[in-house]
């Protein structure tokens, strides 16, 4: 659920930005803040890239996010009432949301556009994410600047505050990894990865959105959410991780939820599965990929994995990552999927070209090297299922999969 300078401002609980939400606003006169910004009168969309609305965001962005609001009047930086702004329609939207990307250096992704409206005067809400690629930079001609709110006013950084923002940038990139490391290490321990390989995959926001511990209810819903999401990305069936594990019964663990592995049974053990949700967003999935069964008789051996094991692995953990982050209110996560494997033989990764192992194709690893990547967990369908088929095709190319064949590329917008 969103929670913003508005909401905060006028006591509100998380929920959508809404008109009644700034008419309260307004009527009790919230002054400016670092993040929330008064403007009367929209830029113009010719030349908005010379307007001072790159400036905004990069200064908002270079703050921890926050709010500009076109069509509210203020006195003394005070709210003092609405005007009517001009419609913000498709093409509009879609220049403003250019500019947050080729007007600002490094470009401020996951910027939203909210359309209000009511009693005829239309309002436009810019709401920017906090970031943790500053300093973002302004350029004009040769030279460049990087804005940063100060209360209620826009300022140019000082050379220090400059450099502590990089700073503050590569001490964060080493900590995502460190991140990443813990959760990848923390979901391949106790797997017996030297008798059939595993696939680890592990999700961590990039800016943690930690306010609340996660009730039991959400995670439960995030975890069925999420196996009724993984029919939209891939031709999926009952060898698929969340259709093992316990999805309506997790169990508490250290700051998070763990769904169990439910295949249990002596001819189901080769479907093995753990996932959890962790309470800042945080979501990994460890799959048994190795040794699955090949015939109604016969084992591939522990060496050996299906392309198909690895695809429905990545779009179930793909889909928990996207539920996990609506349950959570997450966006940008780094990613990384890898095969844990310590046996003597090569890893294998086996063709869906014949119903028989031995007349399958790969290419043998000694090393499976992990895939990463950022994805924007809270875009638009098309585009997050584009991440999805991506990442599964990286995966299953290291081993000389050509190509996947249970997700497909979404269809193009004008033919779906």
């Amino acid at each position: 659920m969103t929670f913003t300078a508005l909401h905060r401002a006028v006591g509100a609980a998380p929920g959508p930005l809404t008109d009644q939400l700034l008419d309260d606003a307004v009527a009790a006169g919230v002054m400016e803040t670092d993040d929330l910004d008064w403007k009367r009168e929209l830029p113009p969309m010719k030349g908005l890239p010379l307007t001072d609305f790159p400036k905004d965001v990069a200064a908002m962005a270079n703050s921890g996010g926050g709010l500009i609001v076109y069509g509210v009047e203020e006195v003394q930086k005070a709210a003092s009432g609405r005007v009517d702004v001009s419609d913000v329609d498709e093409k509009y939207e879609r220049s403003l949301l250019s500019a947050t990307i080729t007007a600002i250096s490094p470009p401020v992704f996951g910027v939203k556009v909210h359309r209000l409206s009511t009693g005829g005067k239309r309002a436009a809400v810019i709401e920017v994410p906090a970031s943790v690629d500053g300093p973002h930079l302004i350029y004009k001609d040769q030279f460049f600047g990087a804005p940063v709110r100060n209360g209620a006013d826009t300022v140019w950084m000082k050379e220090r505050q400059i450099e502590a923002m990089y700073r503050a940038r590569f001490e964060e990139r080493r900590h995502a990894a460190e991140a990443l490391d813990a959760l990848f290490s923390d979901a391949s321990a106790g797997r017996d990865n030297g008798k059939r390989a595993w696939l680890i995959a592990v999700a961590h926001p990039r800016v943690p959105n930690g306010r609340e511990r996660l009730s039991r209810d959400r995670a439960r819903l995030a975890f069925s959410e999420a196996a009724e999401l993984t029919p939209s990305y891939a031709r999926v069936d009952g060898n698929r991780p969340l259709e093992n594990v316990d999805r309506l019964n997790p169990c508490p663990g250290l700051r998070r939820w763990v769904a169990r592995n439910t295949a249990i049974s002596t001819n189901a053990a080769w479907r093995e599965a753990w996932a959890s949700i962790h309470w800042d967003g945080s979501v990994t999935l460890a799959v048994a990929v190795g040794a699955h069964r090949s015939g109604r008789d016969t084992y591939l051996e522990g060496w050996e994995v299906d392309c198909r094991g690895i695809e429905r692995a990545v779009a179930d953990f793909m889909a928990l990552v996207r539920a996990t982050a609506e349950a959570t209110g997450n966006e940008d996560y780094d990613v990384r999927i890898g095969i844990s494997w310590t046996g003597i033989s090569p890893l294998m990764i086996l063709a869906n070209d014949s119903g028989y192992a031995s007349d399958r194709t790969s290419i043998p690893l000694h090393r499976y090297t992990p895939v990463e990547s950022t994805v924007n967990a809270a875009e638009a369908n098309p585009e997050f299922h584009r991440h999805v088929h991506d990442l599964a095709l990286d995966c299953v190319n290291q081993g000389g999969v050509s190509d996947v064949c249970l997700i497909r590329l979404p269809a193009p917008q004008n033919e779906a």
